[in-house]
């Protein structure tokens, strides 16, 4: 018998780790359509499952996550160059979504793809990611896991600051941790403001810099006070989603050409497109013409959708 208890007691304490456990449920897939095939496709496998058990193995919050509170993401690292050495060249695409409150949809978070990641892999090497060294012993190497850890971050702060006004500060705190110790080397870019306008680093400058504060609020106000109460109050819902699309006209309107807006409507238009379809015209109207300056790749979508 007290083996049987002390059993007991310890498959209790498994299952309670298990509720507390990882945040994410994270699907990546490895593209090597475009490698030659006089490379052996196996390593590209090796890898997948790799990132896979990286991804939902590690533990990257203290918040104790019910299995209905995981966060979807999917990633696709899609190599687009094999060279000597194990380095390979490749973009990374990255998606999340939450759901809305009282319905099975998921609304989206983020729809980005990271086009300049350049990276070194041995097949079973361990991905390895440690906070206080980065960069580690190879940065070509260590940049693999330090994007992947930078997307996780950045994923996490915006599902946080989704249920919260500047709920995920501390996860974009971590993510601009990364940025400001993240690899160095000659084929290692996306981490400083001379590698591009559209990069891991503007993306960070712009969710931590207090100039763009109120995209935080936009945050907050589009999910929480609208997608959230679409259900249960349709007209409240839309009108918390028209004041977001008024808080991010004053952010672009203070500082014109930022990363931020565009990485705001990324995968969110057909959604925004339902959202207002069936709105009052002066509503509809309204909407229409903030979202054609602001989201200028569906501007036509919203021409004809919103009339």
């Amino acid at each position: 018998m007290p083996g049987k208890k002390l059993f007991l007691i310890m498959l209790f304490a498994v299952a309670c780790v298990s509720l507390s456990a990882q945040e994410l449920v994270a699907r990546i897939t490895v593209n090597s359509s475009r490698v030659s095939s006089q490379i052996d496709k196996k390593v590209f496998q090796t890898l997948q499952t790799a990132l896979n058990t990286f991804l939902n193995n590690r533990k990257w919050t203290p918040e104790a996550f019910q299995a209905n509170e995981k966060i979807n993401c999917n990633f696709l690292l899609n190599i687009t160059q094999a060279t000597e050495g194990n380095i390979y060249k490749a973009s990374l695409t990255v998606q999340a979504a939450r759901p809305v409150y009282n319905t099975s949809y998921e609304t989206p978070l983020i729809n980005f793809m990271d086009e300049a990641l350049t990276f070194k892999y041995v097949e079973y090497q361990p991905i390895e990611f440690n906070e206080n060294r980065i960069s580690g012993s190879d940065a070509l190497a260590s940049n693999l896991s330090a994007t992947l850890a930078f997307y996780v971050y950045i994923i996490l702060g915006l599902d946080f600051d989704s249920f919260t006004i500047r709920g995920g500060d501390s996860y974009f705190q971590k993510a601009q941790n990364i940025v400001n110790n993240s690899p160095e080397g000659r084929d290692v870019s996306g981490w400083r403001a001379f590698d591009g306008l559209r990069n891991r680093y503007w993306l960070m400058e712009n969710l931590t810099n207090n100039r763009y504060a109120l995209i935080h609020d936009a945050f907050y106000s589009y999910y929480r006070l609208g997608m959230d109460f679409m259900y249960e109050n349709e007209a409240a819902g839309r009108a918390a989603i028209l004041n977001t699309i008024n808080l991010l006209t004053t952010v672009n309107n203070d500082i014109p050409n930022s990363m931020i807006i565009p990485f705001f409507f990324q995968g969110k238009a057909n959604e925004i497109v339902r959202v207002f379809k069936k709105a009052p015209p002066g509503e509809k109207q309204q909407a229409q013409e903030m979202l054609v300056k602001l989201d200028i790749t569906n501007a036509n979508l919203y021409k004809q959708e919103l009339k």
